[in-house]
């Protein structure tokens, strides 16, 4: 039976970064087999800022039963965060500051609950801090130059993002990892996603032409790098590829459910 725990990172995209290109948030709604799939937001990173959570909704509103999670705002709520987050198909993370979000989740018992929801196979997905979050570590900005952070350690390794926008954080990266200060891992450019089945890496997507990822590990010292080159996602120069549109993911999921037939 293959492992249900499912984690896509993204070094960079998704619908805060590409308005006009859906490949990558199609392509996390694709790994549920449900008809009108639950995902659920949290902007906690950037302080969930509603233009930010408007931004989610326009994505997501027609293709899912989308929500969003804001612990700035609970008062009143009579759920309990295990209630909204445990009901969901994909639990979607985004951007900004890693420090801030790792801090918050902890105060309110989040980190546990995102834990339990993947081990139950909720998709959990994110990009930048909402990517690195799952690993051993990274490298944030969130105090200003690039530096080492801690993550929950969901998956094994370490990761940085962004690695074609914000070219300074490679560097980092790179030498924490020679100098044993992060274990080896994986640097991704803005629009790269890799895929991980439990917590081994089986796939890495791309929703744009020209990027890539870095596997690198440190060996006797020294570094060794792999370049990983990407699954291009939804359309180029007008021509589809493999991965669903928006259009075409509720009957993909219909076919795989054998609610539509073909001739």
């Amino acid at each position: 039976m293959s492992d249900r725990r499912r984690i896509v990172a993204m070094g960079g995209g998704g619908f805060t970064m590409e308005p006009d290109n859906p490949a990558l948030d199609d392509y996390i709604l694709s790994l549920t087999d449900a008809r009108e799939p639950r995902i659920l937001f949290l902007p906690t990173a950037s302080g969930d800022p509603t233009a930010q959570i408007t931004s989610f909704y326009g994505r997501f509103g027609r293709t899912a039963s989308a929500a969003h999670l804001s612990l700035f705002r609970r008062h009143g709520s009579s759920r309990t965060l295990a209630d909204i987050v445990l009901e969901q198909d994909v639990i979607y993370v985004g951007g900004g500051s890693m420090r801030n979000l790792l801090a918050i989740w902890a105060a309110h018992g989040l980190d546990l609950l995102l834990r339990e929801a993947w081990e139950r196979g909720i998709v959990l997905a994110g990009l930048s801090a909402g990517a690195m979050c799952w690993f051993e570590g990274g490298i944030t900005r969130s105090g200003g130059p690039p530096e080492i952070i801690r993550g929950l350690g969901l998956l094994p390794g370490s990761f940085t993002v962004h690695a074609d926008g914000e070219p300074e954080r490679l560097p980092v990266w790179l030498h924490a990892v020679r100098r044993g200060e992060l274990p080896g891992g994986w640097a991704a450019d803005d629009g790269v996603g890799l895929l991980f089945h439990g917590r081994k890496m089986a796939k890495v997507v791309s929703s744009r032409p020209g990027t890539a990822a870095l596997r690198v590990d440190a060996i006797g010292g020294e570094l060794v790098r792999h370049r990983i080159e990407p699954r291009l996602l939804g359309r180029t120069a007008g021509r589809p590829l493999e991965t669903p549109t928006s259009d075409a993911i509720r009957e993909l999921r219909d076919l795989r459910r054998g609610g539509l037939r073909r001739d």
